[in-house]
């Protein structure tokens, strides 16, 4: 019986497909609410990815070692590195989702394996410089680093262009980082 109520809403179209009146158009709808769930639950995963790297710039803080080093008059407060960093977090991880959702797992492989690797180097840098205290390995760290965001924005350009401007902001930290550690490392040499 239930075959045929299924089968009489069915009709068949000019161009010879079935459609239907409401059982497809139910799943379709079915289908679309699972594919958000699944995007959401990326995105959440994206953004605790971001928190994870993000402590290893809570565990190892700049402290007195930090305080007593020579730095340009141009080196911003400390008070503006949470906040930039909050922000930046959360645009990598926007533009994480955004490649993935754009071309999926598969097609984005190797854009996604780049931005881990970057993540990589950017939970690494806090450790080298304000945990081993090395300046000049810090800035090799931060130059590979300001590399790998650059190849990973390229990459996610061939599937989401706004992926791509979201890191923009995080690039020119970076680079701003970059000369920092470098002028520091030089002042205090």
């Amino acid at each position: 019986m239930a075959a045929f109520q299924i089968v009489s809403h069915m009709t068949i179209t000019q161009g010879g497909y079935w459609r239907s009146s409401g059982l497809f158009t139910h799943c379709k709808a079915l289908n679309m609410r699972q594919r958000n769930l699944q995007s959401a639950f990326v995105l959440i995963g994206f953004l605790a990815l971001s928190l994870i790297v993000a402590l290893s710039g809570i565990r190892f803080q700049p402290g007195e070692w930090y305080e007593g080093l020579s730095k340009p008059s141009w080196t911003p407060p400390d008070s503006v590195f949470g906040p930039a960093w909050t922000m930046l977090y959360v645009l990598m991880a926007t533009s994480a989702w955004l490649a993935w959702k754009s071309a999926g797992t598969g097609r984005a492989k190797g854009a996604l394996s780049v931005y881990l690797f970057q993540l990589l180097l950017n939970a690494s840098w806090s450790l080298v410089f304000f945990g081993w205290h090395r300046m000049g390995l810090g800035f090799v760290n931060i130059v590979v680093l300001w590399f790998a965001i650059a190849a990973t924005a390229g990459l996610f350009w061939r599937h989401n262009q706004v992926a791509t401007i979201l890191l923009v902001p995080y690039w020119l930290w970076v680079g701003f980082a970059g000369v920092l550690n470098f002028t520091i490392w030089r002042l205090n040499a």
